[in-house]
């Protein structure tokens, strides 16, 4: 896999994305770093400040993660169109995965992406416009055409498939802490997720997976709502969402639950 965590330590995460290494700020990462790497590129969320360099780096530059291809790029937030912590849910997807796949706020698309190779019906959604271009050029990359693509804001698109009758035999959700829809609607995490999750319910899934980066929303509290939402017989599991590595600490990255609906 052209990824790996490097190091962690002094409120920084050191990793390789293909031949290039990154240093960005990680807010976890209380402890000290093993070693001193030298990042080819450096991010700051200090005003003012954003990416600085040690080597020029492309515009853009492949990589590919469990047979997936994937065009990075470094954004002014930060982030460079892939999200390592999900790739070690894609075993317990490919597991279960096998007819329609609802993806929501599905980003860059790796997820739709790895599953649509296997030949599995996906719906992406994602609220910016921008963010489904790059998935498609990830499509393209892969020479995936199947893939149903959608900007939309997820609450409008979820209650229509609703009223619609249309189910999906697994659905992934990635929500934010606050988002906003491709017409200005607001997401608020807080408010909404309770929604979100029994309208995802009324699809009729027999699994969903839930990652979740909101700071608060530990274990224990997904953990609670979720088996009010999801009574028994459903099987859920919730543990910290990780990023493992051999070189050093792993990564705490937010929280994973697995939903079961059909044991």
């Amino acid at each position: 896999m052209d990824y790996q965590l490097l190091d962690s330590g002094h409120l920084q995460k050191w990793e390789r994305f293909g031949p290039f290494i990154l240093q960005r700020p990680c807010p976890q990462a209380i402890w000290s770093p093993r070693g001193d790497i030298k990042a080819d590129a450096i991010f700051s969320r200090e005003e003012g400040k954003g990416w600085t360099f040690r080597r020029s780096l492309p515009r853009e530059w492949e990589i590919e993660v469990e047979g997936v291809r994937l065009l990075l790029s470094l954004t002014d937030f930060g982030h460079i169109g892939f999200f390592p912590e999900h790739v070690s849910e894609w075993s317990w997807l490919k597991k279960r995965s096998r007819g329609s796949f609802l993806n929501l706020f599905a980003y860059s698309g790796a997820l739709s992406l790895m599953l649509a190779k296997r030949g599995v019906s996906v719906c992406h959604l994602d609220a910016a416009r921008g963010m489904v271009d790059w998935a498609k050029k990830n499509a393209s990359l892969n020479g995936v055409s199947q893939v149903r693509w959608i900007v939309e804001d997820v609450m409008k698109f979820v209650k229509r498939e609703v009223k619609r009758g249309r189910c999906y035999e697994g659905i992934a959700l990635d929500p934010p802490t606050f988002g906003r829809g491709a017409q200005g609607e607001v997401f608020k995490i807080e408010n909404d997720l309770v929604e979100l999750l029994q309208l995802c319910a009324a699809l009729q899934p027999k699994f969903l997976l839930l990652t979740c980066h909101t700071p608060g929303f530990t274990p224990t509290v997904l953990s609670h709502l979720l088996t009010q939402l999801f009574p028994s017989p459903a099987k859920i599991e919730v543990e910290e969402l990780l990023i493992s590595s051999e070189a050093t600490l792993s990564l705490p990255c937010g929280t994973v639950a697995r939903i079961e609906l059909s044991v």
